[in-house]
């Protein structure tokens, strides 16, 4: 018997054992993930770790009420003890559970799905991804003498399966590389950093494209770093603002995105909750969610509940359309099913979770885009910030531009922007033609204890007026 078929065999038994016991439904998922990271810290590898993690999670329900339990333990014995835990925890809560989420059954999927990847990170040697982040190193030192450099590299590669009661057997190899690049410098007593880069569900291949190659990323870091010396203040107040793919991206992600979060929805917390078809925003706001987009990013093929993953449209030229769910929540909503069901990996049970999340393109070229906007901010790129599910926001721009009379001008110390979602949204006046949407190993989402969900972020350029920019 190989490897996958023996994997397979256990999910199976897994899924009998509860179906014996009566339950309405049971998933089992396995997980081998292989991860790897490297850090070069001033010419200096001071950190290269390579982990792997592989086991299998049991989701079980009984009259609507979930339990979970996993095991690292790859046998017949293992896989039993972490059914019975997580049947015995759905049956002992069911009484005290005032939120059960049934659903109905669907159709079963049967489905092999390997990523076209041209250069595997498994086929490549630690020295060459160490070269990699050597090169994009000389690349910041071309542009400025640094005080210090970072170069950070990770990966992650394996394989899950996916066997449920409805008779799902899904298998799919999933693969993500990231590069980032950093940077300190010192001039006549002012410091100044930066820190760049990105990743995608590609193999390092992606690292060959002329946007994200090494030399770019530290060349970018670099530059960003430098310009930072003369940087200007940041005008204070509400300013018209041209917000970036990434930045756009994690203000709809962050802000918006986990409103839009089911759970959130059926409990009341979530101040968009029994809105649908309202208008939240102006005509130029349609927001996506997707697992696989055109675009790149996240390439997630199916949600941790063996749902495919589509399209979902949560807004529409201002309009709510939906929210995004689980089967429980799907159901209970009486919606259409969206594949957000996700999970960090088989040590935790499946959460209502986003995928790729952007703003839909404009029609706008870049320098019409900054016509319009005159004079105002160009915010490009964050550190930090915080949301609330009140839809209130601030977000820490640490590289952004003065835009005056349609042109940008000067570099921007880093400011602060803020407001609240539900009013912003009202204020958008348009996005550009050109979409790009990234992920990464490093980072990600975090929500009820499980951080750093590889999720996708991007979009167009999008104008937003009446955003307040506060000072450093």
């Amino acid at each position: 018997m190989s490897q996958s078929d023996f994997i397979l065999d256990l999910l199976h038994k897994s899924v009998d054992q509860g179906e014996k016991l009566g339950l309405d439904f049971i998933e089992a998922r396995y997980d081998d993930l292989q991860l790897t990271t490297i850090a070069l810290i001033n010419d200096i590898v001071k950190q290269s770790s390579a982990f792997q993690r592989k086991g299998i999670g049991v989701m079980a329900y009984f009259n609507g009420t979930p339990g979970y339990s996993y095991t690292p333990e790859l046998n017949l014995e293992g896989v039993k003890n972490a059914t019975k835990r997580a049947i015995d925890l759905a049956k002992s809560t069911d009484e005290r559970n005032v939120m059960k989420l049934d659903f109905d059954s669907i159709p079963a999927v049967k489905d092999k799905i390997i990523v076209d990847v041209k250069k595997h990170p498994k086929d490549v040697e630690f020295v060459e991804k160490l070269d990699m982040l050597k090169r994009g190193v000389s690349s910041i030192k071309e542009v400025l003498e640094p005080t210090s450099t970072t170069g950070l590299y990770g990966e992650m590669f394996g394989e899950k399966f996916l066997v449920n009661s409805e008779g799902t057997e899904i298998y799919w190899a999933p693969v993500m590389v990231d590069i980032r690049m950093g940077s300190v410098f010192m001039s006549e007593g002012k410091q100044s950093r930066s820190f760049t880069g990105t990743g995608a569900s590609k193999g390092l291949e992606f690292f060959e494209e002329k946007e994200t190659t090494p030399e770019q990323t530290g060349a970018n870091a670099g530059k960003y770093c430098k310009e930072q010396i003369d940087a200007i203040a940041a005008p204070v107040g509400k300013q018209t603002t041209l917000v970036s793919p990434l930045m756009g991206g994690v203000v709809v992600h962050e802000s918006f995105g986990h409103l839009s979060e089911a759970d959130f929805v059926v409990t009341g917390q979530s101040p968009i909750a029994d809105r649908v078809g309202e208008e939240l925003g102006s005509e130029h706001v349609t927001l996506i969610d997707e697992g696989v987009s055109k675009y790149g990013g996240l390439y997630l093929p199916y949600d941790d509940q063996g749902v495919k993953t589509g399209r979902t449209v949560l807004v529409e030229k201002g309009i709510l359309k939906g929210y995004l769910h689980n089967r429980g929540t799907a159901q209970k909503m009486n919606a259409e099913l969206t594949g957000n069901s996700r999970a960090i990996n088989f040590m935790f049970n499946p959460l209502v979770r986003m995928k790729n999340t952007y703003f839909e393109k404009g029609d706008l070229s870049f320098e019409e885009a900054l016509e319009q906007i005159g004079n105002g901010v160009y915010a490009v790129d964050m550190s930090g910030g915080q949301v609330g599910l009140d839809g209130n926001f601030m977000f820490n721009c640490n590289r952004g531009y003065l835009i005056e009379n349609g042109q940008i001008t000067k570099p921007l110390r880093n400011h602060a922007l803020s407001g609240n979602i539900l009013e912003l949204l009202k204020h958008v006046q348009g996005a550009t033609k050109d979409i790009t949407i990234r992920t990464g190993y490093f980072g990600g989402c975090g929500k009820g204890g499980q951080g750093g969900l590889a999720v996708g972020f991007g979009g167009p350029n999008v104008i937003m007026d009446q955003v307040l920019i506060g000072g450093a």
